[in-house]
């Protein structure tokens, strides 16, 4: 009874943080805060679905299954450097969105 309350939360938020990070991928405007939305929110929404799956084939098949894991580890790892890709990308071809050098004498702020 504990792991199906706690697979049913794990689908109901996993699915909630999708649905977020999909929302704010179709109605922000500007790229730089559209990126947030599949690489922040749909990203936990993702792992929260493949924790869900894991403990549901593992109590069914009374062994752990490692194949949600992997994809996880998979998703966790390639979602960030996918963005930064982008996002460096992005700046490469729009000159105007990068920002203003510092000046040659201006002190280092750290």
């Amino acid at each position: 009874m504990f792991f199906d309350v706690l697979i049913a939360a794990l689908l109901l938020i996993g699915g909630a943080f999708a649905l977020i990070g999909s929302w704010g991928f179709a109605k922000l405007h500007d790229f730089y805060k559209r990126i947030h939305g599949p690489t922040k929110a749909s990203t936990l929404g993702v792992g929260c679905l493949l924790v869900a799956s894991a403990l549901f084939f593992g109590t069914q098949a009374g062994e752990p299954d490692l194949r949600p894991a992997l994809i996880a580890i998979f998703l966790f790892i390639t979602a960030p450097v996918s963005a930064h890709l982008l996002v460096k990308s992005v700046l490469a071809a729009r000159k105007s969105d990068r920002p203003a050098p510092p000046a040659a004498g201006a002190p280092n702020q750290d």
